[in-house]
């Protein structure tokens, strides 16, 4: 597994309070079998209403690799689909006001640091991108500072999460596929049905 210490790139400023997982991906992408292509869905039903105005259809941040959202985003249902569409569409981060425990959670498990800013830091920088969205911008895991351009804020991540993103082990199931015939052989021997 992979050390997660830093993200650099561009932004893509996703205003608004409280936007749930229904929202991040329609319920009718729940029937996938893989989370393959789930990235060009992401937000679709918000998109198809907006006719083409939404920051997901703007050229502008095709290529951002940081999301900056408001206060309690990935709430609602409890869908890892949410943050595998979002890291499907090429983020790598996501930075906020604040997340659901369950869309946080998930994140983590897939490698996708959700850290939080303030009200005023998020509101700055969602501004600063619509203005000039090529402005580079890094997380910084380390420090927990993120910058871009001359705009610097502290964002926080809990413990935890920082530490198995700094260490490489936020992937819980990674070491026991490394491992599968270990797994497997340990599994023939505890008692009950032997596995398949």
């Amino acid at each position: 597994m992979s050390r997660i210490d830093r993200i650099r790139g561009t932004a893509l400023p996703l205003r608004g309070d409280d936007v749930d997982t229904d929202r991040i991906i329609p319920a009718r992408y729940l029937k996938a079998v893989t989370f393959e292509g789930l990235g060009e869905h992401a937000f679709e039903d918000d998109r198809s209403a907006l006719a083409g105005t939404h920051p997901f259809d703007d050229p502008r941040f095709s290529e951002a690799t940081v999301l900056v959202v408001n206060r309690n985003f990935g709430c609602g249902s409890s869908r890892e689909h949410a943050p595998q569409a979002l890291y499907r569409r090429g983020l790598r981060a996501i930075l906020g006001e604040g997340f659901s425990e369950i869309f946080f959670g998930n994140s983590v498990a897939l490698g996708l640091p959700c850290l939080t800013v303030s009200h005023a830091d998020a509101l700055a920088l969602q501004e600063l991108v619509e203005r000039e969205p090529a402005t580079p911008l890094s997380v910084d895991l380390v420090s927990r500072l993120v910058t871009a351009g001359a705009f610097e804020a502290p964002a926080s991540l809990p413990a935890p999460a920082r530490e198995a993103f700094l260490t490489g082990h936020w992937d819980g199931l990674g070491p026991l596929l490394e491992r599968f015939e270990e797994v497997r052989a340990l599994a023939a021997r505890l008692p009950g049905e032997p596995p398949s």
